[in-house]
């Protein structure tokens, strides 16, 4: 196997690890009643930006900027990552929180 097709399956298989984690963190700090409207008020905004990278992607290959779409969409999910765990490393479910 090459390096190359070890890196793209292991990105795979780490791709998506945010998704649950995310969904459950809002889900265990908002009310139940509040729980639909987090839900999506998280889910939209990726959404449109996943909408609309692939046109920001192609101007930047036209442009002759190979490397930079690639190099931003690693540099911003390792940036949302980390905004994620900084947002919600000491947060408490309600589960969790004394009474």
């Amino acid at each position: 196997m090459s390096p190359a097709l070890g890196l793209l399956l292991m990105r795979a298989l780490l791709s998506q690890m945010d998704v649950p984690t995310r969904s459950a963190f809002v889900m265990a700090v908002v009310t139940p009643p509040e729980r639909a409207a987090a839900a999506s008020f998280t889910a939209v905004p990726r959404s449109l930006a996943a909408a609309f990278s692939p046109s920001l992607g192609g101007v930047l290959f036209a442009a002759g900027w190979l490397a930079a779409p690639l190099v931003a969409c690693g540099m911003l999910k390792i940036g949302y990552d980390l905004a994620l765990f900084a947002a919600f490393r000491r947060s408490q479910s309600q589960d969790e929180a004394p009474d």
